[in-house]
């Protein structure tokens, strides 16, 4: 008697979910693409070294990958609560609608154990998620676009300058204000991770209080515009302006639903674009922090 060899449907009814590593940084890129996508090499190098990825081999291609997503872990702030983001839950369009994007996010909440986890979902994504117990807490809309400044801007804002290595302490503190979580080890690959890393200052304060930062970082042929941590809109405009004025080209900007203002403040400088994604949190109420000072996230991929 003689057996077939196994096909890719059969194989992947119990499918191996395993670690990813930097070996596997092309075929994360093959992945994306295939699915409309960006390659975004850049932001996959970050988050296999900075989260734990993980994904399915393509039993019918060595060497591609079915599926993948991606664990970013954020430990608790004393008396807070650890939280992990889940992120880049792709599935190729070969092996859709068999359950392994359901499988891959079952193994997304188990791997994450008694961490609450949160993420940003498409539509396309959200009544999986739901199925699966999250809830949507607030939503982003991406804006994209050459950034022209208004007349009567403040193009040199003086309250805003390069960060500095004595500025960390002061950047992680607001963002742990911000975020509600310790986020120490991202921030800590921002310098390098950025093209540009700025602060911002009170002019009046005799110490120099930091009242804001932000970074610029390069993603196939955009420039995105996050994070951006203020303690106000004028503050976060500010620092726009500084990273968006240093772009070589188009900027990308990931506004978060609680921001209006800032949406109007951007499109009139050119920005367009009505693409949402809807966050989303599961056993928990909210993400922690204040989303009074979060204007723009590291990536939607890490909040």
């Amino acid at each position: 008697m003689t057996t077939s060899a196994p096909t890719a449907s059969t194989e992947l009814l119990r499918p191996h979910v395993r670690r990813l590593t930097l070996d596997d940084l092309a075929a994360c890129g093959d992945l994306a693409e295939s699915r409309g996508w960006g390659r975004e090499a850049h932001k996959w190098r970050l988050l296999l070294t900075a989260g734990r990825g993980y994904g399915v081999d393509a039993p019918d291609r060595p060497g591609a990958l079915a599926g993948a997503f991606v664990l970013t872990f954020y430990p608790a702030l004393p008396g807070g609560r650890a939280y992990t983001c889940v992120s880049m839950v792709l599935v190729a369009e070969r092996f859709a609608r068999r359950g392994l994007g359901r499988h891959l996010v079952r193994h997304a909440l188990a791997e994450s154990g008694d961490h609450a986890a949160f993420l940003s979902a498409t539509p396309n994504g959200r009544p999986l998620y739901e199925e699966l117990g999250f809830r949507p807490v607030g939503t982003s809309c991406m804006l994209r676009g050459p950034f022209t400044p208004a007349v009567g801007d403040d193009v040199r804002p003086a309250a805003v300058r390069p960060a500095r290595a004595a500025d960390l302490t002061a950047v992680r503190a607001l963002d742990a204000r911000a975020f509600g979580a310790d986020r120490t080890e991202l921030l800590a690959r921002l310098p390098a991770f950025a093209d540009r890393f700025v602060v911002a200052h009170d002019p009046d304060d005799p110490h120099g209080a930091l009242t804001g930062f932000a970074a610029s970082w390069p993603n196939d042929g955009t420039t995105v515009l996050g994070p951006v941590v203020a303690h106000d809109t004028a503050t976060a405009q500010k620092l726009i302006t500084d990273l968006a004025l240093h772009a070589p080209g188009p900027v990308r900007f990931d506004l978060g639903g609680r921001h209006p203002e800032l949406g109007d403040w951007l499109r009139a400088r050119g920005l367009t674009g009505d693409f949402s994604c809807t966050l989303m949190v599961r056993t928990t109420g909210d993400i922690p922090g204040d989303p009074a000072l979060r204007f723009a996230p590291y990536s939607v991929a890490l909040g």
